[in-house]
């Protein structure tokens, strides 16, 4: 989950309440688009219809981040970082959820003898068969640790305690067994980089009721025994104090590593964490509460797998020599076939882009400013000319000696991968969701999520797929992935996962309307987490797919239907 910085949140804060005020509980202030986007694959088993909707009449201050449900209950559970809390919906009646109440998080006492300040910021939340809930709530300063705050699902927002746990504590999880919460705990710099608190993994044991655990139950596994030489290879550490000028960290690796998304296997005893900038994932022992191993998720090589580079060409979906993009994924999940672990990561991309340090630079850029160029050969290399407006990173990619570029290397995979359990590489999208979204009528190509407005994030990171989750619907396995930026769900049929088959993709937008002057008639915007509601769990009876959409201030629920045997 990309974080959304702090002082834009705070800045928001009064605005917000102010408009959140004006509503009352269970109010949405815009229906569902009249006629939302949809393509599928001939015979697709599967489509989506947007069935519900709830909306806070909040835009684009993250009113709607990540969502949970709990299913004895029949409530959503859906993280509201403008205002720094998780509001509750009763989803008891898919086609119009309305507000229950506010889970409680500011003013908790911790069991360590804190208490959560007036300043903190829920992140993330997750819950328990039992009506166990957990919310990551990241500290006022966030390089200073936050904590875990806990509720009872079925109850009425009321706090049962809180544990401290690391820096910007952005995702939590709770295992299959019930077991443990496994927390990300991001330890981002502060923007003048003046402190980077290290990144590390919570591991807190659950009691078997619905009650808090104390802070004895909280272990802590970090990254120190991968300093130095003992880091793998492909894992991109840079941009730390050093290279901000701002100090000589005892533990540079530690503090650059950010843990970011967590899967947890099928049997409760192995998470995986993305380390979202640093383009890798770390394999956390959850027994031992340490990190046993850490690998690189690779890169995608743009001289065979094309991809759209400027935002000023339309669709222009090509390969380019010389040029890379890091994968960089946000969400993971884990599932399994066969008795193998597999990982299925959303390659959204992510940079370091702080006052005190920033990495990104565009192509056309390179030899200007103090910047070294990019080296003859790139220069001459097949699709050079077009390829200018590329955002690249500037810590990757110069030659042995260091004085040109002679690899351009951008952010994001834009597409879906999987993975072993060891990082083996199984298969990918390739350029496809960019050749869906570019061949599906009423779509404007690769355009951003505030604005209609096609191309404009070809540059970036394109169509950015964030949230992942996993579910099975008539026995096929099936991953539903966010696409952050153009918008809509993404549906693949993983079953094998060698063999990855796109289904279906629908988006609840509509690009004749602009979010930023026309939030109503915008229908969803940037959606950020996704969750998959069995039929079993399901108040409808059917499989449902619900989605926070961070800058519509939405939380859209999706019918999993047979699919129509057509296109658009």
């Amino acid at each position: 989950m990309t974080s959304t910085p702090r002082s834009r949140r705070l800045a928001a804060l009064a605005t917000t309440t102010a408009l959140c005020a004006a509503l009352p509980l269970g109010t949405a202030t815009a229906a569902l688009v009249t006629d939302p986007v949809q393509t599928s694959a001939p015979g697709a088993a599967i489509a989506l219809a947007p069935v519900g909707t709830y909306e806070t009449g909040v835009f684009d201050e993250s009113a709607a981040e990540i969502v949970e449900y709990y299913a004895a209950g029949e409530r959503l559970l859906v993280v509201n970082a403008a205002q720094a809390k998780v509001e509750v919906l009763d989803a008891s009646d898919a086609t119009a959820p309305t507000k229950l109440f506010d889970l409680q998080t500011t003013g908790v006492a911790a069991s360590d003898g804190t208490t959560v300040d007036a300043g903190a910021v829920a992140n993330s939340v997750a819950v328990r068969e039992d009506g166990l809930g957990v919310i990551a709530v990241e500290a006022d300063d966030k390089t200073d640790n936050g904590w875990l705050v806990f509720f009872d699902a079925a109850g009425d927002g009321a706090a049962l305690g809180a544990v401290r746990v690391g820096a910007l504590p952005d995702m939590v999880t709770i295992t299959p067994d019930g077991s443990r919460a496994v927390v990300a705990n991001e330890g981002e710099p502060a923007e003048d980089y003046s402190v980077d608190p290290e990144g590390t993994v919570s591991v807190v044991d659950l009691p078997a009721s619905v009650s808090a655990p104390a802070q004895s139950a909280v272990r802590s596994a970090g990254f120190h025994a991968f300093e130095g030489a003992a880091l793998p290879g492909g894992i991109r550490v840079y941009g730390g104090r050093v290279d901000a000028g701002t100090g000589t960290p005892t533990y540079p690796v530690s503090e650059n590593l950010e843990p970011e998304y967590v899967a947890v296997d099928q049997q409760s005893r192995t998470a995986y964490v993305t380390l979202q900038e640093a383009n890798g994932v770390a394999v956390v022992d959850l027994r031992s509460a340490s990190v046993r191993d850490v690998w690189s998720l690779g890169t995608v090589d743009r001289s065979k797998v094309p991809f759209d580079a400027s935002d000023r060409d339309g669709v222009a979906i090509r390969t380019y020599a010389n040029v890379r993009t890091f994968r960089q994924p946000d969400a993971i999940v884990a599932y399994q076939v066969r008795g193998a672990t597999y990982l299925v990561t959303a390659n959204e991309g992510d940079t370091r882009d702080w006052d005190g340090y920033s990495e990104e630079v565009r192509v056309g850029d390179l030899g200007k400013n103090g910047l070294k160029p990019a080296c003859d050969a790139v220069r001459a290399g097949d699709g050079f000319a077009n390829v200018g407006r590329l955002k690249i990173t500037k810590a990757d990619g110069l030659n042995a000696a260091g004085t040109c570029y002679d690899t351009l290397y951008g952010f994001g995979g834009r597409d879906i991968s999987v993975f072993t359990s060891d990082g083996t590489l199984v298969s990918d999208t390739g350029d496809q969701l960019e050749r869906i979204t570019s061949g599906t009528a009423g779509v404007l190509f690769n355009s951003d999520h505030g604005t209609s407005s096609a191309d404009n994030r070809s540059d970036d990171k394109g169509p950015e797929p964030e949230g992942v989750a996993i579910g099975k619907v008539n026995g096929r396995t099936y991953a539903f992935v966010g696409l952050e930026r153009v918008g809509g769900v993404m549906v693949h049929d993983v079953t094998d996962p060698a063999r990855p088959q796109f289904v279906t993709w629908v988006n609840n937008r509509s690009f004749a309307a602009n979010g930023s002057s026309d939030l109503a008639a915008a229908g969803d915007l940037g959606p950020e987490g996704i969750t998959f509601i069995a039929g079993d769990d399901s108040p409808t009876g059917r499989p449902l797919v619900a989605v926070g959409n961070e800058v519509s201030g939405s939380t859209t629920l999706f019918d999993v239907t047979k699919a129509v045997r057509r296109g658009r």
